[in-house]
């Protein structure tokens, strides 16, 4: 087996088609680059009791959103490790274990979502996943920048567009594995007809055999259910949200891709070059800063340039990956109550895959365009033209609670998806910029080490969306509490106003059901939960317009 995964092993003859290498780092990056459609996973994880809407025992949004953090998390610290590592092995071994530790974190989750032990889907999906992750994103990108050295960003985006477009396969067919395995809960009757008992903040349905923990659907409820159904009353832990099952079955299926192409890799002769190839003279490389020598892995930590790079990757993905984590959950908070007939569950669902294609056609377009425009001025774009798009995003929210349109919808979904390309651009231009730097022959340790700007990304972005939205919409229930009758409140949740708190953290008074309560005219507070987090990341990304401004050539005295 050690010979069979050797370095040594994948080496090409003369003669090989380098265009046979691309669809295999293609296949490992689209199973990989699921990652980014984890939002499809949120509507079932935080319902796995209740099936149909939360119940007191589900997990919160803040609870499974972490799970995606701690994978990025891992990828980035794995990465900075197998950088070295894939120098030294050779990309076949790598991604090898890559496949082993991306299928096996998926078992090991939905061990951990069967038995409700949310530390095991932290750490299958979380730490043993999210290094998968991490091996299989370095694996193919230094192995293809060496087939293509006459088109750095091209190879770069080919080899990271795939895992821009995961989620463009992942998230349908994990949408429909969940509904496959779903089973909708006992249905006991429309909420008129039950006779509910609050106890705790929790609702219980009194039967003949006792009290019954109990959910209950409301019509501003309806649009967020898994699969359609009646509004009323259901019974707790009586159907299945299908996430366990589908986790697995991801889990089998990822793993045999990611093998079949592991062992499809091929690497150049050390002075391989292609047919009719002549590198750039130094007047071209110099306008495009690009480097003639190159810099050691460990030297290139001593740089002012790694750090300026980093800042730059850090806050491009920052900006990004938190509405990347919470996309489909957004989409329906801003535009769910206010076009019902238009954004549903299964709308989600599309926008979470046409993330992914966007995603995806950004880092092939404009990795491809850094060729001849240089990848200083390809940043610039991403981050002047990322800071107004971002600060857009409030206007458009306030404007559809007050005047819903559906043109406010259509802005909405141009703007996030313009964004989503230059997020994916960011990601595969970065590796040739690294190359134009410090040179290719260290080019993917380097990069494996810089990946550390996405494990404090993958952090940053979810912690400041998640924590901001959840400030946010305790603000809200309050204001809105305050306008209700006392009357109707109790009549409602068979508990008094003084209780709030209570029932909020049961899942029992959401926003959705307050405003089928508050007086008439009410506007609805859903759409503008997630505004200050857009100004937040406006201003993430000025800082790294900054550091991209000033980045000049490494000094001589670093070079080997």
């Amino acid at each position: 087996m050690s010979g069979l995964l050797s370095k040594e092993r994948i080496i090409a003859k003369p003669g090989f088609n380098r265009w046979l290498v691309p669809p295999a780092s293609i296949a490992i990056h689209l199973c990989i680059g699921s990652v980014y459609a984890w939002s499809i996973f949120n509507p079932a994880l935080i319902r796995v009791f209740g099936v149909v809407t939360p119940a007191a025992d589900d997990w919160s949004l803040s609870n499974v959103v972490w799970i995606f953090t701690v994978a990025i998390v891992s990828l980035g610290l794995a990465a900075a490790f197998a950088g070295k590592w894939l120098e030294e092995v050779g990309p076949r071994k790598v991604g090898v274990v890559a496949a082993m530790c991306w299928g096996g974190g998926f078992l090991i989750g939905g061990l951990g979502i069967a038995l409700h032990q949310l530390w095991l889907i932290y750490f299958g999906y979380g730490v043993i996943g999210g290094c998968g992750l991490g091996l299989g994103y370095v694996s193919p990108v230094s192995t293809l920048i060496r087939w293509f050295p006459d088109r750095r960003g091209m190879a770069t985006g080919m080899a990271i567009m795939g895992f821009g477009g995961g989620a463009m396969i992942g998230a349908p067919l994990k949408d429909w594995l969940i509904k496959t395995f779903y089973r909708a809960p006992d249905y006991l009757g429309p909420l008129s007809d039950i006779n509910l008992v609050t106890n705790a903040g929790r609702r219980f349905a009194a039967m003949a055999d006792g009290l019954h923990e109990v959910t209950v659907v409301g019509s501003n409820d309806i649009a967020n259910m898994i699969m359609p159904g009646p509004e009323g009353v259901y019974l707790v832990n009586t159907g299945s949200v299908g996430i366990a099952q589908a986790f697995i079955a991801l889990g089998i299926i990822y793993f045999i891709v990611m093998m079949f192409a592991a062992f499809s890799y091929r690497i150049p002769a050390a002075d391989w070059k292609p047919d009719g190839w002549t590198p750039p003279d130094d007047s071209a490389r110099a306008k495009k800063m690009i480097s003639t020598h190159d810099v050691d892995i460990d030297q290139a930590l001593r740089t002012p340039q790694f750090y300026q790079l980093w800042i730059v990757l850090c806050f491009n993905v920052t900006a990004g990956i938190g509405v990347l984590s919470v996309a489909r959950t957004m989409m329906t908070e801003i535009f769910g109550t206010t076009l019902p007939h238009i954004v549903d569950s299964a709308y989600a669902a599309t926008y979470v895959v046409m993330i992914s294609v966007f995603n995806m056609v950004g880092r092939f377009f404009w990795a491809s365009t850094s060729d001849y425009i240089g990848r200083r001025t390809t940043y610039w774009i991403f981050f002047a033209l990322g800071i107004l798009l971002y600060v857009s995003i409030p206007y458009t929210a306030s404007q559809v609670s007050v005047s819903p349109s559906i043109l406010w919808l259509i802005y909405f979904y141009a703007t996030t998806m313009i964004i989503f390309t230059m997020y994916g651009g960011g990601f595969a231009t970065i590796p040739a910029y690294l190359a134009d730097i410090f040179g290719t022959k260290y080019v993917g340790g380097i990069h494996g080490r810089l990946l550390t700007a996405w494990s404090t990304a993958g952090v940053l972005g979810p912690l400041a969306i998640t924590s901001l939205r959840d400030n946010a919409s305790s603000k809200a229930i309050n204001e809105l509490a305050v306008s209700v009758n006392p009357a109707i409140f109790q009549s409602t949740y068979g508990a008094e106003i003084t209780q709030l708190q209570e029932l909020v953290d049961q899942n029992t008074v959401t926003i959705a059901n307050l405003m089928e309560i508050v007086p008439p005219g009410t506007i609805d507070p859903t759409s503008s939960l997630y505004n200050t987090t857009m100004f937040l990341m406006a201003g993430l990304l000025g800082i790294a317009l900054f550091a991209n401004a000033f980045m000049k050539p490494v000094d001589s005295k670093h070079h080997m």
